[in-house]
């Protein structure tokens, strides 16, 4: 992804909402899966991490974003923004790339 793909879906994210969090009890199954439904239904979301996640925002995304097959957009402050294409009639057009 390149760093103007990035900027847009950071642009696009600054209108959402967090649709979920991470708390103690951190990252279980239960939670990837929900996630994933609303990453396939929405392609762009925000998590909130609490204080009291057992692992740091860094490592949440990060593994979030690699069980999801996602993009990690960004950190900002304790909000995450991950991003996946649908499989079937994408709404996010991203910028193409320069070849």
């Amino acid at each position: 992804m390149t760093s103007k793909q990035r900027a847009y879906l950071r642009s696009l994210s600054n209108k959402i909402d967090p649709i979920f969090q991470v708390g103690k009890s951190g990252i279980t199954d239960i939670l990837v899966k929900q996630i994933d439904e609303a990453i396939e239904a929405r392609e762009l979301i925000k998590i909130h991490v609490l204080e009291t996640a057992p692992m740091s925002k860094k490592e949440i995304a990060e593994e979030l974003a690699l069980k999801l097959n996602a993009v990690l957009v960004q950190i900002m402050g304790s909000k995450i923004t991950l991003y996946r294409a649908k499989k079937k009639d994408p709404k996010i057009i991203l910028p193409k790339e320069k070849k």
